[in-house]
């Protein structure tokens, strides 16, 4: 009974989002190298998943033709103990295949994008996918069918069977929000359509929306596309940022109305869903997938909103040091300190990872060695290599793995730590928990990954050799904060009130739309940012609001990792065991339960206070050696 493999999929597809900017280096002649040119340790060895391509036939043979086999369970499984466990332990067979074989078609694609067999094999097992969720589709409404007592009677007399406790305590939960059979199988033909806003959204933005052609900072015509949109905010050359800026948000200003159509389709679907399972609200039913309470959104969002005073302050400090008269949105990324420079060679770097690590203890630091040693990561760009980078997440049986584009930059170091954050939790929960527990949910995500990019720059700027690498060091810790806490729950914040007014049978027109988001982007930055036109335009292009409140898990996943670091810092050994037993809980209880183990409640405002103290701080040690002389 896993039903985590799709949410993986889309967690997976979402986390490439935020690492597609790399710049990628180049062989001698300007050309990417081969898979050849690459030396066997910096490549994956796909051999620990399959050992060829033979090998996964086979599995994916034994899927297809054991499919039939669930019609043997249909109708049988209130019948007793024994049946119920052999139909839950095949499904799980199933599961446990299925992950695998799509784990090596993923990363075999991923190596060569214009690979045609590659692309054919994944082709075949997201089918192959549909196939078992619809031959498996029985499971759900018959368990709900069996009067509760019954379950409980059959954990207790079935000891294998009791190792399905949470999983039955979970589907149960949801039983309420379970429709009839018939009903479940409509509202999953529905999907068809329902998934029609979020997929045009997906096609319009990224294959038909056209954008002009600016001058770069050399004066050469170059056509924006969202990738140079994205570097150019980190160009030192303001009137080129602002050429970009504005040139990039024309198209989705043209196509206001076609867009607010899309967004409102996409709102009113998770009205319609939320409505169909019988939920209040468009928000409760998201965050119920989870257990999650809906009062840790409100605390989340109320928190941030009683402490903005840093944010202000920061983009005070942002147009002090940039010497303008005004702060516009395309001033919030730039460096404040171009001048610091260093490359970062991929060896060095896993060193400083590694040493950077030391706080989370021996046996942590140990299976981190581990992973860069058994070529679970693949490390440089090759010809046709998908681009980005992630962790392969959880699959049972095998090690994760991770995809990186290097390119000797700061910024792949903290996408190292980044991975390997999650890739260790993947690790770590597969090696400890029994199969229907061996993954996480996408609220404990960014937990681990966050955490360990605090303590990589806890480590350099602790270790920085100048002044103004120090300086360089805390404006990215600063601007982490700024985009994945204060940015996400601004979003958050907004995908709330847009569902909230739907909800209330309000029309949600571009003119509505446009200065309810300008007005949250004054309120968040303050006073010293000048809230262009072009940014209260930001709803047309953020994709996560088609992802049905996704956002928050983003900041809130921040603000414990937060103070997960700083319990391991000032508490050492207890609050390290804590952690390592966190990343080994997987799904073995509700995400909330899961981080109150280790000494965060999200329920409660401290994991968001102490990430505005850590806001504060980093401010203060930057005001302090900006006065030095």
């Amino acid at each position: 009974m896993n039903y985590n493999l799709l949410g993986k999929i889309i967690y997976m597809i979402t986390t490439l989002s935020f690492f597609n900017t790399q710049f990628f280096s180049q062989n001698e002649s300007g050309q990417l190298p081969s898979r050849s040119d690459i030396e066997a340790k910096y490549t994956w060895n796909l051999t620990d998943v399959y050992v060829n391509d033979e090998a996964w036939e086979k599995d994916f043979k034994s899927v297809e033709e054991g499919l039939t086999q669930y019609k043997n369970f249909e109708g049988k499984l209130a019948s007793s103990s024994t049946e119920l466990l052999k139909a839950v332990k095949f499904d799980d067979e199933i599961s446990m295949k299925i992950q695998r074989l799509y784990l090596y078609a993923m990363l075999s694609r991923d190596l060569d994008l214009s690979n045609s067999a590659g692309l054919a094999r994944y082709d075949r097992i997201s089918a192959l996918y549909s196939k078992v969720g619809s031959a498996s589709a029985f499971f759900r409404p018959e368990l709900l069918s069996i009067p509760r007592e019954k379950i409980d009677k059959y954990l207790t007399e079935n000891k294998e069977l009791k190792v399905y406790t949470h999983v039955f305590d979970n589907l149960f939960r949801m039983k309420e929000h379970t429709l009839p059979k018939e009903q479940e199988k409509l509202l999953a033909e529905a999907s068809q359509v329902t998934q029609v806003p979020g997929n045009t959204f997906g096609v319009f933005t990224n294959a038909d929306l056209q954008f002009p052609t600016v001058k770069d900072e050399k004066g050469n015509d170059i056509k924006i596309s969202a990738g140079r949109y994205t570097a150019a905010l980190y160009s030192t050359d303001r009137d080129y940022r602002e050429r970009v800026y504005k040139g990039f948000y024309k198209p989705y200003m043209d196509y206001k109305n076609t867009l607010s159509t899309l967004f409102n389709g996409e709102i009113k679907t998770h009205i319609f869903n939320a409505n169909a399972r019988k939920y209040k609200t468009a928000r409760e039913a998201a965050l119920d997938a989870n257990s999650i309470p809906v009062a840790v959104y409100d605390n989340l969002i109320k928190s941030v909103n009683d402490n903005l005073k840093p944010l202000h302050r920061w983009a005070t400090l942002r147009k002090k040091v940039l010497g303008v008269q005004e702060l516009h949105p395309y001033d919030a990324y730039v460096t404040l300190f171009p001048g610091v420079k260093e490359e970062f060679p991929y060896e060095k770097s896993t060193k400083i990872v590694l040493d950077a690590l030391k706080p989370l203890g021996d046996q942590y630091v140990k299976d981190l060695d581990l992973a860069f040693n058994s070529r679970w990561i693949d490390v440089y760009e090759t010809k046709g290599k998908r681009s980005g980078a992630y962790s392969s997440g959880s699959t049972y049986g095998v090690h994760p793995y991770v995809l990186l584009n290097w390119n000797d930059q700061l910024n792949d170091v903290f996408t190292l730590a980044h991975e390997m954050g999650h890739n260790m939790h993947s690790y770590y929960t597969g090696n400890t928990q029994p199969f229907p527990y061996a993954d996480y949910s996408i609220f404990l995500a960014e937990v681990a990954s966050t955490l360990n990019e605090a303590l990589l720059l806890d480590y350099l700027i602790e270790n920085a050799k100048t002044k103004e690498e120090k300086l360089s060091l805390i404006e990215k810790y600063i601007t982490n904060i700024v985009t994945t806490f204060y940015r996400q729950t601004m979003f958050a914040e907004y995908e709330q009130k847009t569902h909230e007014m739907v909800e209330r049978g309000e029309a949600l027109t571009p003119e509505v739309l446009t200065p309810m988001y300008k007005e949250l982007v004054q309120r968040y930055w303050g006073p010293d940012m000048v809230v262009d036109e072009e940014e209260a335009y930001t709803w047309a292009r953020i994709p996560h609001f088609y992802y049905n409140f996704y956002v928050y898990q983003y900041a809130t996943g921040y603000a414990a990792s937060q103070e997960l670091a700083q319990k391991i810092k000032n508490e050492k050994q207890p609050a390290i065991d804590k952690y390592l037993n966190f990343l080994k809980a997987g799904n073995s209880d509700y995400p909330i339960n899961v981080l109150k183990t280790a000494g965060v409640d999200m329920t409660s405002p401290e994991p968001v206070n102490q990430t505005i103290k850590k806001m504060n701080e980093l401010l203060d040690q930057m005001e302090k050696l900006l006065a030095e002389k």
